[in-house]
């Protein structure tokens, strides 16, 4: 299961990276800095014959200070017959993704009302989820079955926006969807009421929460609802829901029994789960698989692999612990998506110390060290859209930043510190997060600055040199030669292993043989001899 989730994850970061041919985030536009986005209203009919959307989206901002000019992002594979700034038709462009308005009036500091009426085509994946777009599919049945999928490019895919990580809807999205009567539409938050009327259905959710942008999307199909309650780790009652396709209905139990387990885990590490307001969704999919909060996209076809002889879903597991990692917790800058998903990916190991023990943990790791890239620092700078912030190391690499910061820290101190920052209201919701946040939380906890450990592997792809001199009498002196900061180190001497607390003055070690250095590779290193 370890070399094969493995495997998995750097052939995603793999394809995604080539089929990725747009993006969200960078700079942020000057004219939308100014702009707080505090509600969404989508409300589209969908054509799955056609392939078409029609409707509005209404979008609540406050402005920080007077305009002539508002600006949002929407792909230009669609048509705008009207756009109304507080219910009054304005004039605007739409060219390049961008609706430019300019209104007749200055627009004063404040609140503001944006209705964006538009239709047409959206972009269509041509390799879901590994690039985005809608999905216009079939199950087995000859049903419709529509998905989306926008982490890069953003949720522009198909509604006007403010696209750019820094800015949430504080006030949460309504989203109004209309679809054949046949068909049922997942989506994210609380499903507020259902209407039926002249062959259609239309389906009215509504999110009480802060939402990432690229979540900001739904699915329809034939679906049954298979719910049950959950009791979070702190007590509160919250429905799983798994929005399954009919023709599967028969596996959802037992698929929903394995999701259980998952849950308990991420809890157990990230503590209670962030949305128990709503739900704990699951959805299944035409595609793969993708994070979306609350309503998580499933398409692993119930494949299990086997975890200490159980069944287990490593891509759910995945999926599922971004409702920590990227949903409650969300980098303001795309420049720290490692935060999203190496942290997520550290999740991914824990199952595995939980269940297969401490030392298929540490094997884990031995075998993800082997497949790093290390071609591109994790962290590459400030304002950097999706793409360019996008590549596969910010998986694997930053799960194993986060396992040298356990071995670094101890279990007492780095367990209650990763759980701490992802409970903490400072950084959790709508309070967005940047990689020198981590930095700050973790080296106060730990009593240390751990500025220089963050510099070496995640701004840089360099690896911690360890240089060994062999002395005299079998001596050997060990030093750190590229990093100012003390680290402890675990050196094998004639068959016996000590933890040494070592630094660039180093320390010497008595072997009639080599040292093994880091025998249960807690870093990325470069070993040099003399």
């Amino acid at each position: 299961m370890k070399i094969r989730l493995l495997t998995a994850l750097l052939l995603l970061a793999v394809i995604y990276t080539n089929a990725q041919t747009l993006t969200s985030g960078g700079k942020l536009k000057p004219e939308q800095a100014i702009m707080d986005v505090r509600h969404y209203t989508i409300s589209l009919a969908v054509d799955p014959v056609q392939k078409t959307i029609d409707g509005y989206t209404t979008i609540d901002v406050i402005m920080a200070q007077p305009t002539h000019v508002l600006l949002f992002d929407l792909l230009d594979s669609l048509k705008i017959s009207n756009i109304l700034v507080n219910g009054k038709k304005e004039a605007f462009t739409y060219q390049n993704n961008l609706i430019t308005i300019n209104t007749t009036k200055e627009l004063p500091a404040g609140k503001a009302s944006v209705k964006v009426i538009y239709g047409g085509k959206p972009h269509v994946a041509r390799r879901p989820p590994w690039d985005d777009g809608f999905i216009w599919s079939k199950d087995s049945t000859g049903h419709a079955w529509m998905a989306i999928t926008s982490e890069g490019t953003g949720g522009k895919l198909y509604f006007p926006c403010k696209d750019h990580p820094s800015d949430e809807p504080n006030e949460g999205v309504d989203m109004i969807i209309t679809v054949p009567n046949n068909l049922v539409v997942a989506g994210p938050g609380l499903l507020q009421n259902v209407t039926k009327q002249n062959n259609t259905a239309t389906y009215h959710w509504k999110t009480n929460y802060s939402i990432n942008n690229y979540s900001i999307i739904f699915n329809a199909g034939d679906y049954k609802v298979v719910s049950r309650p959950y009791k979070t780790i702190d007590g509160h009652i919250v429905p799983i829901q798994f929005y399954v396709l009919n023709e599967d209905a028969s596996k959802a139990n037992r698929h929903l029994d394995i999701f259980e387990r998952t849950i308990h885990i991420q809890e157990k590490y990230f503590g209670e789960y962030p949305w128990v307001k709503e739900k704990i969704g699951i959805v299944e999919t035409p595609h793969l698989g993708m994070e979306h909060q609350t309503m998580n996209a499933y398409g692993n076809k119930f494949r299990y692999s086997k975890l200490a002889g159980q069944d287990f879903d490593w891509l759910m597991h995945h999926e599922f612990g971004h409702e920590w990692w990227g949903n409650k917790v969300t980098a303001k800058d795309w420049a720290d998506y490692w935060i999203h998903e190496g942290i997520c990916t550290f999740g991914d190991a824990m199952p595995i110390r939980d269940l297969e023990g401490e030392q298929a943990y540490i094997k884990h790791f031995q075998q993800a060290a082997l497949s790093f890239g290390n071609k591109i620092a994790l962290v590459i700078g400030k304002d950097i859209d999706e793409e360019a912030a996008y590549n596969g190391d910010i998986y694997g690499k930053g799960a194993f930043f986060m396992h040298t910061l356990r071995y670094i820290m101890g279990d007492t101190l780095f367990f209650p510190t990763l759980k701490g920052f992802v409970t903490d209201p400072k950084y959790t919701y709508s309070n967005l997060v940047t990689t020198a946040d981590v930095q700050e939380y973790f080296s106060k906890a730990a009593g240390i600055n751990l500025k220089p450990l963050f510099d070496l592997y995640i701004y840089s792809i360099n690896k911690l040199e360890v240089h060994v001199t062999a002395k005299h009498g079998d001596k050997y002196l060990i030093q750190l030669q590229n990093i100012n900061m003390a680290l402890p180190l675990d050196i094998t001497a004639d068959g016996v292993t000590k933890r040494y607390t070592l630094d660039q003055k180093g320390i010497t070690v008595t072997s009639k043989t080599m040292p093994v250095i880091d025998p249960d590779t807690y870093y990325l290193k470069k070993l040099i001899v003399e």
